[in-house]
């Protein structure tokens, strides 16, 4: 784990549909709000936009332990297979604004003619922003991440069956 890292989650979860008929950016970039709050009670918002250097951008609103995030997910990697957002995050907690930085990976893999393994990694790490915040407040880091794990694993957890769900309709849609 880097010395940095909050948190590494990783959940699977079933599509009910052939491997040639997904595509993640093409979810991720679809995806209309309505559809983003279905897929947990903490999920507020969502858009698309474009990052100032023209890469695409879904903009994700949350709550995850009490703290509400505006997410920035940049396109790093982008196959229909397999995607990668990268986040400077904005994080409202009780006691003010910080940043961190979240990796959120989404993949596939074909388990058979009709069904695939959807997999949905989130990592966080910790910025400079956010130690300094956490120092001015003489928390420790060791002690913010062993409080914030829980809550992160458990939105990742609870989110990855239903967002599975949403890319199993959106590519049974384009069917």
């Amino acid at each position: 784990m880097n010395e940095n890292q909050i948190v590494d989650s990783s959940f699977t979860a079933i599509v009910n549909a052939a491997i040639d008929k997904v595509d993640i950016p093409e979810w991720c970039f679809a995806l209309s709000e309505r559809e983003y709050q279905g897929c947990s009670p903490a999920h507020v918002s969502a858009a698309v936009t474009t990052a100032p250097s023209g890469q695409r951008m879904s903009i994700n609103v949350e709550v995850i332990g009490g703290s509400l995030m505006v997410q920035h997910y940049v396109e790093t990697l982008s196959r229909k297979d397999h995607l990668v957002l990268d986040s400077d995050s904005d994080v409202f907690t009780p006691t003010g604004r910080t940043s961190i930085h979240v990796t959120w990976e989404l993949s596939v893999r074909q388990l058979d003619k009709g069904r695939c393994e959807f997999t949905n990694r989130v990592r966080s790490y910790a910025t400079e922003e956010m130690l300094n915040f956490l120092a001015r407040q003489g928390i420790p880091f060791d002690q913010f991440r062993t409080q914030r794990q829980p809550a992160s694993i458990a939105h990742n957890k609870g989110e990855t069956p239903l967002f599975a769900a949403s890319i199993e309709r959106a590519a049974l849609k384009n069917s």
